[in-house]
């Protein structure tokens, strides 16, 4: 699967949340159904959303930048959540 491609249709197709704010109140209401760090996130937060171990994540192999670029996005993007997936097939990273 091309990483880049499935979370470009996610993103344009499905409902993702962008950043640590909207997917910690996500992850309170229980709709978060995949949770993507970039390579270089910060310990403390990856801590913070691995309390919520219900919650497959996932270690997108580049930097903040890269993922936003990924996203399609101009600006940095750490950590984003999947609630809908669309028709990205985005999911299949769950293992």
């Amino acid at each position: 699967m091309d990483i880049r491609r499935a979370l470009r249709q996610a993103v344009s197709s499905g409902t993702v949340y962008l950043g640590t704010k909207r997917t910690l109140k996500a992850l309170k209401k229980k709709k978060v159904k995949l949770i993507i760090f970039s390579k270089n996130v910060s310990s403390p937060q990856e801590e913070i959303f691995s309390k919520h171990g219900d919650v497959p994540n996932y270690m997108y192999p580049g930097s903040n930048f890269e993922l936003g670029a990924a996203c399609g996005k101009p600006f940095p993007v750490s950590v984003l959540s999947i609630l809908n997936p669309g028709d990205s097939d985005i999911l299949a990273l769950i293992k």
